[in-house]
């Protein structure tokens, strides 16, 4: 039950792009079509969680051990810099479609805030492997959520009669405003 309560709580409640305003840059920079939004959110999805699982292994293991912990925003750093350039090779060579549609946003995610907040924050709250596992999954899959339905929202406005001096950032903005009320809108679910 704690797990359930745990993925409920990092997908809907406390959204990492609505609740702690974490990955705007690709949230709103990838959010034009659906189909590079899915692959834009399974990458994140892979790397917030590898990425969660390595740092925290390595924070447990290596840092603290070694008093070391000084160096624990640099050691992610390079860990998250290396899973984005395994995503980026195994995406050029199998979907070279969905790397072109990505362009630079793919190397983006390795300066995504919520790559490296997701990492640090399972520290903080004292999770254990499990625990931070789940919650990196977890936090990525509502990342992954939060670009779908706003990609599905932007497609809709392209049809739609959005007035002049509303079209582009502006409507994306009010969009994005919306839909993190609506998310407040979950936070007594858990």
């Amino acid at each position: 039950m704690e797990y359930i309560l745990l993925i409920i709580s990092a997908i809907l409640v406390n959204n990492i792009v609505f609740a702690q305003t974490l990955g705007i840059c690709p949230f709103l920079g990838v959010s034009s079509k659906i189909s590079s939004s899915v692959g834009m959110g399974a990458a994140v999805v892979f790397v917030i969680t590898i990425a969660t699982l390595i740092t925290f292994l390595i924070n447990q293991y290596i840092l603290v051990p070694l008093e070391l912990g000084f160096l624990q925003t640099l050691a992610y750093i390079l860990v998250i810099a290396a899973l984005v350039q395994m995503v980026e090779i195994i995406l050029k060579k199998t979907s070279p479609s969905l790397y072109a549609a990505l362009g630079i946003f793919l190397p983006l995610i390795t300066t995504n805030c919520a790559v490296l907040g997701v990492a640090i924050s399972v520290i903080q709250k004292e999770f254990n492997l499990a625990q931070s596992v789940v919650y990196g999954f977890a936090t990525a899959v509502g990342f992954a959520l939060a670009l779908v339905i706003m990609a599905g929202i932007r497609e809709q406005l392209e049809l739609g009669n959005v007035p002049k001096g509303m079209k582009g950032g502006p409507i994306t903005l009010v969009t994005a405003g919306i839909l993190a009320l609506a998310f407040m809108g979950f936070a007594n679910l858990v």
